[in-house]
């Protein structure tokens, strides 16, 4: 089934066996069908409130997670539309603050999927119009959207003008989808990226991003020049101070005065922070007070990036004392963001499972002087690397003699517990696999 989309709710089931049957089961690039559907529905995506809408490689998670912690520290509605989910479907869709429950999500996967029956819309498209529907119909003061997939031809590029765009971190993933050679597009591949991401901004709205190699950053300039936007890059117009675990934001168009404490680990999220802080200074008023920004950036969570795993199944495999982590991180960007977050910290035990597509050394190398030991595991449900075959790579490519395959995480957690020296543990490699992680610990993302 498409992202492993599953539920414990009858009705809901039903709808997500009709797409998985429907859909064409993988990610189609294009604005056709996503445009025809919902015109079908009545254009539910002209009806949406204040919206912000945020592309990236990675990072627009956690970019629009801090975006709506801080709105709703000022008291609005937040509508927001992520994926993929960990757990449950319902993850994807947030109405007003909470998760979509099962009645409406099922009654609109019905409507939608009524009216996409001979389009061969994809799961990702089907999806998209029903948060748009929902978005449409119950009342809210803002929209957050994440790009699913590139943004140029992503299925939520057909709104209107959003009040702001976002760019977050820009690196090499799903090539197959977004560096296929196509008339007019740049050749170098970090280019082709960010020319794709740089679909998403529109005549007239503004656009922040985070600061990135010239050849990169003039490729998105060049878009917003094309187009008549606004561009807001970190740097130039925007810029975050690290003070240990806290930051200050700073601008053109004037400064945070609080130090900011992010709940969440990693100096990636500090400027996934002050990406979100950036968007809401171009925003239209009502924007939010130095104390709503901080009250928000401290609140922020955005689950399977650098979690420290609570009480549960899993955790409770490990020693007394032994810390258990888990990052959804799964490209050789995410590594490099991983690698800053370890520094300073003693070397672990990595379980990991990734993906057949991903670069698996590509990913791993950054901190693989923080690896004290590594344990292969499949993602259930999906393509992945044959752990055997990862554990021989990590041996020959990274120099790394401790590597183990397993069955499973929870036989990766007992082998280390029974056979491997005491340390922390990180879980990494996929956000399937995190979801599968925050499942098994009894830590379901709300």
């Amino acid at each position: 089934m498409p992202d492993h989309a599953h539920s414990s709710d009858p009705a809901v089931q039903t709808q997500l066996d009709r797409l998985a049957a429907l859909s064409p089961g993988r990610d189609i690039l294009g604005l056709e069908r996503i445009a025809e559907l919902c015109a079908r529905l009545g254009n539910p995506q002209l009806l949406l409130p204040r919206t912000f809408h945020v592309a990236g490689t990675n990072g627009k998670g956690s970019t629009c997670a801090y975006l709506r912690a801080i709105l709703e520290a000022q008291g609005r509605r937040v509508h927001a539309y992520t994926s993929p989910h960990l757990v449950r479907f319902n993850e994807r869709i947030r109405l007003a603050g909470k998760l979509i429950d099962d009645a409406l999500l099922a009654a609109l996967l019905e409507e939608v999927l009524d009216e996409a029956a001979d389009l061969q819309a994809s799961f990702f498209e089907v999806t998209t119009a029903a948060a748009f529907l929902a978005f449409a119909r119950i009342p809210a003061d803002d929209c957050i959207i994440e790009v699913g997939l590139g943004g140029r031809l992503d299925a939520t590029n057909i709104i209107p003008p959003p009040a702001v765009a976002g760019i977050a971190s820009l690196g090499i993933d799903h090539e197959a989808f977004l560096l296929a050679p196509e008339a007019g597009t740049p050749d170098d591949p970090a280019m082709r990226i960010a020319w794709e991401k740089a679909g998403i901004i529109k005549p007239e709205s503004p656009v922040a991003t985070l600061a990135y190699p010239p050849h990169v950053r003039d490729t998105v300039a060049a878009k917003v020049a094309d187009v008549g936007a606004t561009l807001f890059p970190e740097g130039d117009g925007w810029t975050i101070q690290q003070e240990d675990d806290a930051f200050r934001w700073t601008s053109k168009l004037g400064s945070v005065a609080p130090l900011l404490h992010p709940r969440m680990a990693g100096a990636h999220q500090m400027r996934n922070a002050g990406l979100a802080i950036a968007m809401l200074r171009l925003a239209p008023d009502p924007r939010p007070s130095d104390a709503e920004i901080a009250e928000g950036v401290a609140n922020a969570f955005w689950p399977g990036r650098m979690q420290r795993l609570g009480v549960g199944p899993l955790t409770g495999l490990l020693p007394q004392g032994r810390q258990l982590w888990l990052d959804g991180g799964h490209n050789p960007d995410a590594g490099i963001a991983l690698a800053k977050a370890l520094e300073g910290h003693a070397p672990l035990h990595i379980v990991c499972g990734l993906l057949r597509n991903k670069d698996a050394l590509g990913f791993l190398r950054p901190f693989a002087d923080r690896i004290a030991s590594f344990q292969a595991v499949p993602i259930p449900g999906h393509e992945h690397h044959d752990p055997k075959e990862l554990c021989h790579r990590v041996q020959s490519g990274l120099g790394i003699v401790d590597a183990q395959p397993c069955d499973d995480v929870t036989a990766a957690l007992r082998f280390i517990a029974d056979h491997r020296a005491a340390a922390d543990v990180l879980i990494c490699g996929s956000l399937y696999l995190a979801g599968v992680v925050l499942d098994l610990n009894g830590e379901w993302p709300t």
